[in-house]
């Protein structure tokens, strides 16, 4: 992604208000949330303008986390950005770097502007803390954060006589437990890079790479080819091998195996638990913390987040901008945060949104559904596990990928691949250096 090409443009063409708004601020919100997650995002932008007098909020699916970030990079160049584009964690620096050259309206500096109470203590720490600057500044308004966890078939597990596993020892036991029960493909994943690599190496306490993970400067290199994540990765290529684990693609394109009872352990988001408990009536499945690796580390540190925030580009009208905060502001109410973390599995971004769903009973009626908050307030993040700030990192995700998929197949080592992935990421890390020194 070439951050010069995104600040191309220097200004904005009006956006003309239809006639049914005409008397209405109009605010463009470009997303990725599609199915069920995409109608409870419109519906965020519904309530809202149907108690604004002078704001309304078109709520536009642009495409999953790639596409829309391509569709808003493209929209500036021509003039025509949206005022809030929903960014994924990996764009971060991206939009940082961005920001360093006037595309973007900070979020606290926005709500400033529009005379709006703005507390940023009442976040999540483990959630805003990847978002803020070094004056710890909030960039970007956190909306679907989530980490990966250890989903599980309880009737499979029951049914071979095995227990939710708790260590990587433990679940490749329990993987073969499970094969040789007849559950066909009995361990698979999700988001490998993010939940394999990265949050491997923050629950370990590892490093992924130099400047603390690239918080601290962008003369970062990566490091993630190092004896913990190899050893990590060979073994679940061993288990490839032995039968016990099937790759099923990246993103959530395995999901299909899990819902239909193929896979009893999965690892990925969290916030699958709307949708698995909407699909998921065949049988029993629950969400446990993250394995540990006890060759690596006695003890967990704490995951890392995923999902995305909401950015605000600039160019329009104050006016504008001034609906936009008040939305925010609705966004991040206690009773809309915590709806949209019960009803999806997202963290709630707020303690306020944690509190109320405490006493609304929420745990009470769907146990264990407080797990990824559980596993990203662990213990006080360290500069190995407070999250990842690299440049380039959507097109780096795309190598670990390609690199990874070479292993599942058996075409490269684990310590070849890692090698490789970082040679070739240290390559793209030179690239943003060099476009934003």
């Amino acid at each position: 992604m070439n951050v010069k090409s995104f600040l191309t443009a220097t200004t904005i063409a009006a956006v003309a208000a239809p006639a049914w708004a005409a008397d209405k601020a109009e605010v463009e919100f470009w997303h990725a949330m599609g199915g069920q997650l995409g109608e409870t995002t419109d519906q965020f932008a519904a309530d809202f303008n149907a108690g604004s007098d002078s704001c309304q909020i078109n709520s536009t699916y642009k495409g999953n986390y790639t596409e829309n970030m391509t569709a808003s990079i493209a929209a500036f160049r021509a003039g025509q950005q949206p005022h809030i584009t929903q960014v994924f964690e990996v764009g971060t620096a991206t939009m940082m770097a961005a920001g360093d050259k006037g595309a973007i309206y900070p979020v606290y500096k926005l709500m400033e502007d529009a005379g709006i109470d703005f507390d940023q203590s009442v976040y999540l720490p483990a959630v805003i803390s990847y978002y803020t600057d070094t004056d710890n500044n909030l960039l970007s308004l956190p909306f679907n954060s989530s980490t990966p966890v250890l989903w599980y078939n309880k009737d499979a597990l029951d049914a071979a006589g095995a227990e939710v596993p708790t260590t990587w020892d433990e679940l490749e036991e329990v993987a073969r437990k499970l094969k040789e029960n007849g559950v066909a493909k009995p361990f698979s994943f999700g988001w490998q890079s993010w939940s394999n690599i990265e949050n491997y190496s923050a629950w370990h306490n590892v490093a992924m790479g130099s400047e603390e993970n690239g918080f601290a400067g962008l003369g970062t290199e990566f490091t993630f080819n190092n004896d913990a994540v190899v050893n990590h990765i060979q073994r679940i290529a061993d288990m490839g091998q032995e039968g016990t684990f099937v790759y099923g693609g990246r993103r959530g394109d395995s999901r299909a195996q899990f819902v239909n009872g193929e896979t009893a352990l999965w690892i990925n988001s969290s916030a699958y638990y709307g949708g698995f408990k909407k699909d998921i009536t065949d049988f029993t499945f629950g969400q446990a913390m993250l394995p540990v690796d006890t060759a690596v580390a006695d003890a967990p540190q704490n995951s890392i987040i995923g999902g995305a925030t909401l950015w605000v580009l600039q160019g329009h009208e104050a006016p504008e901008y001034k609906c936009v905060a008040e939305f925010f502001q609705f966004l991040s109410s206690a009773e809309q945060q915590a709806s949209w973390h019960q009803s999806t599995g997202y963290v709630p971004i707020t303690t306020a949104a944690y509190d109320l769903s405490k006493e609304q009973g929420f745990y009470e009626t769907d146990p264990m559904t407080d797990t990824a908050i559980k596993q990203l307030s662990l213990n006080e993040p360290t500069p190995a596990s407070k999250g990842l700030r690299f440049g380039n990192f959507v097109q780096i995700r795309d190598i670990i990928n390609e690199e990874l998929e070479a292993v599942w197949s058996g075409e490269k080592s684990a310590k070849d691949a890692m090698d490789a992935a970082v040679e070739r990421g240290n390559a793209l890390l030179r690239k943003f250096e060099n476009a934003n020194s």
